[in-house]
This record gives structure tokens, sequence and C-alpha cells, in this order.
């Protein structure tokens, strides 16, 4: 009874942290102030292709998941899902929250949607079901180059900034912001909501380090 409990706990974490991943994303939107570096791909996409932010999302995550195929990952139940739910998530959330007018809701939907987005990443990582795509890109290709994790995060985030800033995605305090208080926030919610192991003791994903592990969707 206790596994069982234990394994609906992490289902519940994985799909209520998706849903306010994609949730939060939506509001970073809705503040105009800038959005997360892969967003602001998606973003730039949405507006270039006519889909909605979320169809694209999920094109693209789809898209780097068969980029795993070559580099040897192995997708998990969370990865599938973030593909998923990210972004039907998020196009639900922006159908209903209207656009920020006034640089206060504006401020105040980009800080909440920071803190979600944090609170979210704890949720979701904290299940233990397997990285989200882009993650498993990341360590993918530093298994495949010998390059550090930091360097591999950092050009695949830039480049997918400018690709989106280029494309019409929108960069911003936020995106600063985001990058400055993701990792600390992110931190903070692993071990708010880390799931302790079937055996007793200490959980290692709350204790390890989040920047290797959080998703840029």
């Amino acid at each position: 009874m206790a596994m069982q409990g234990r394994l609906a706990r992490r289902l519940v974490q994985l799909y209520a942290g998706l849903a306010l991943y994609g949730a939060s994303s939506a509001l970073l939107v809705r503040s105009g102030l800038g959005l997360e570096p892969w967003n602001v791909l998606h973003q730039g996409l949405a507006e270039r292709t006519g889909l909605s932010i979320g169809v694209v999302l999920t094109l693209v995550g789809a898209a780097v998941l068969l980029a795993w195929i070559p580099l040897r990952q192995r997708p998990g139940l969370g990865t599938v899902s973030n593909v998923l739910v990210i972004g039907m998530a998020m196009d639900a959330t922006l159908a209903l929250a209207p656009d920020a007018h006034g640089p206060a809701p504006r401020i105040a939907l980009m800080v909440v949607g920071i803190v979600l987005n944090g609170a979210a990443t704890g949720l979701y990582i904290a299940a233990r079901f397997g990285p989200g795509p882009r993650d498993g890109l990341m360590t993918g290709l530093h298994q495949l180059t010998g390059v550090s994790i930091r360097l591999v995060r950092t050009g695949l985030e830039l480049a997918v900034v400018a690709t989106g800033f280029a494309l019409g995605g929108t960069v911003g305090v936020g995106t600063l912001l985001y990058a400055l208080a993701i990792g600390p926030l992110a931190q903070m919610f692993l071990r708010v909501f880390a799931v302790p192991p079937a055996s007793g003791g200490s959980t290692a994903v709350a204790t390890g380090q989040p920047r290797g592990a959080i998703l840029r969707s």
C-alpha cells in the first residue's frame, strides 16, 4: 500500500507540475516582458507559422525527442508526458488569461509566472519519471562531445534565444530575471516536493544540482 501511495503521489506531482509549467509560461507570455529561452523560440515560430505557441512547443519537443535516437538517450514517462501536457496547458491558460495592461499588472504576471515555474520544475523533476526532451538533448550532446554540461546548456540556450528573437519572440527583463531566479527557485522546490525513496533515507533528487536538470520548455 505504501508503495502504491508513493507511486500515486509521484504521478500527481508529474502531471500537476507539467500543467503548472505550461500555465506559468502562459503568464510570462501575457506579461509581455520576456520569456524563458526555449519559449522565445516557440513564440517566434508561432508568429511565423500561425500555429499556437502550445502546438509549436509540442512539435518542437517531439522533434527534439527524435534527436535522442542518435544520441542514445532513453525517454521515460515524464519525457513523453512533457511533450504532450505542457503545450496543452499553455494554450488553455492563454485562452483564459487576458493580456496585461500597465506596468504593475505586467510585472506582477512576470513575477508570479517565474515563481510558479520554479514550483512546477520542482514538482515534476522530484517525481523522478525521466528528463524532458530538451534536457535529454543537453545531456546527450554532453556525452557525445565531451563538452561540459554548463557549456552545452549555455550554447543551446543562446542559440534558441537568438533564433527565437530573430523570428519575433519576446526577449526582455523577464528573460534575464528567469535565468537568474530559476536555479535557486527550483532548488528550493525540489526539496519541498521531494518524494522519499522506498527504502527510506535521503532523496538524491532533492539534494542534486537543479540547473543540470531543469527543463527549458
